[in-house]
Protein backbone atom coordinates (compact mmCIF):
# COMPACT_ATOMS: atom_id res chain seq x y z
CA UNK A 1 0.00 0.00 0.00
CA UNK A 2 1.24 3.44 -0.74
CA UNK A 3 0.69 6.52 1.40
CA UNK A 4 -2.29 7.80 -0.61
CA UNK A 5 -4.22 4.55 -0.08
CA UNK A 6 -3.55 4.64 3.66
CA UNK A 7 -4.60 8.29 3.82
CA UNK A 8 -7.84 7.65 1.88
CA UNK A 9 -8.60 4.65 4.07
CA UNK A 10 -8.09 6.76 7.21
CA UNK A 11 -10.29 9.57 5.91
CA UNK A 12 -13.07 7.15 4.92
CA UNK A 13 -12.83 5.35 8.27
CA UNK A 14 -13.07 8.65 10.17
CA UNK A 15 -16.04 9.75 8.04
CA UNK A 16 -17.86 6.46 8.62
CA UNK A 17 -17.17 6.52 12.36
CA UNK A 18 -18.29 10.15 12.58
CA UNK A 19 -21.50 9.45 10.68
CA UNK A 20 -22.28 6.46 12.91
CA UNK A 21 -21.73 8.53 16.05
CA UNK A 22 -23.88 11.38 14.70
CA UNK A 23 -26.65 8.91 13.81
CA UNK A 24 -26.60 7.33 17.30
CA UNK A 25 -26.58 10.76 18.97
CA UNK A 26 -29.56 12.00 16.92
CA UNK A 27 -31.49 8.76 17.50
CA UNK A 28 -31.00 8.92 21.26
CA UNK A 29 -31.94 12.59 21.39
CA UNK A 30 -35.16 11.81 19.50
CA UNK A 31 -35.94 9.01 21.98
CA UNK A 32 -35.36 11.38 24.90
CA UNK A 33 -37.69 13.97 23.34
CA UNK A 34 -40.43 11.36 22.94
CA UNK A 35 -40.00 10.22 26.55
CA UNK A 36 -40.28 13.80 27.85
CA UNK A 37 -43.51 14.57 25.95
CA UNK A 38 -46.66 14.59 28.09
CA UNK A 39 -48.81 11.50 27.88
CA UNK A 40 -51.86 11.97 25.68
CA UNK A 41 -55.09 10.03 25.76
CA UNK A 42 -55.34 7.63 22.86
CA UNK A 43 -58.66 8.05 21.04
CA UNK A 44 -61.01 5.11 20.80
CA UNK A 45 -60.29 3.02 17.70
CA UNK A 46 -63.97 2.84 16.79
CA UNK A 47 -66.99 4.98 17.76
CA UNK A 48 -68.72 1.99 19.36
CA UNK A 49 -65.68 1.43 21.61
CA UNK A 50 -66.00 4.80 23.37
CA UNK A 51 -66.55 4.30 27.05
CA UNK A 52 -65.21 0.75 27.06
CA UNK A 53 -62.50 0.33 29.68
CA UNK A 54 -59.29 -1.58 28.94
CA UNK A 55 -59.66 -5.26 29.84
CA UNK A 56 -63.46 -5.18 29.90
CA UNK A 57 -64.99 -8.43 28.64
CA UNK A 58 -66.98 -7.73 25.49
CA UNK A 59 -68.12 -11.14 24.28
CA UNK A 60 -68.05 -14.66 25.64
CA UNK A 61 -67.91 -17.73 23.42
CA UNK A 62 -68.74 -21.06 25.04
CA UNK A 63 -67.71 -24.16 23.07
CA UNK A 64 -69.19 -26.74 25.45
CA UNK A 65 -71.45 -29.36 23.90
CA UNK A 66 -75.12 -28.95 24.64
CA UNK A 67 -77.45 -31.84 23.93
CA UNK A 68 -80.64 -30.34 22.58
CA UNK A 69 -82.38 -33.71 22.51
CA UNK A 70 -83.14 -33.60 18.81
CA UNK A 71 -81.02 -36.66 17.97
CA UNK A 72 -78.26 -34.84 16.08
CA UNK A 73 -74.81 -36.36 16.22
CA UNK A 74 -71.95 -34.06 17.25
CA UNK A 75 -68.67 -34.92 15.54
CA UNK A 76 -65.39 -33.47 16.75
CA UNK A 77 -62.04 -33.70 15.02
Amino acid sequence: MNNISVFLFGIMFAATAGAAFAFMWKSMSMVQEEMNKPKTKIPAPHPEMEGVEWGEELMVVNFEDEDEGDGDVIIRK
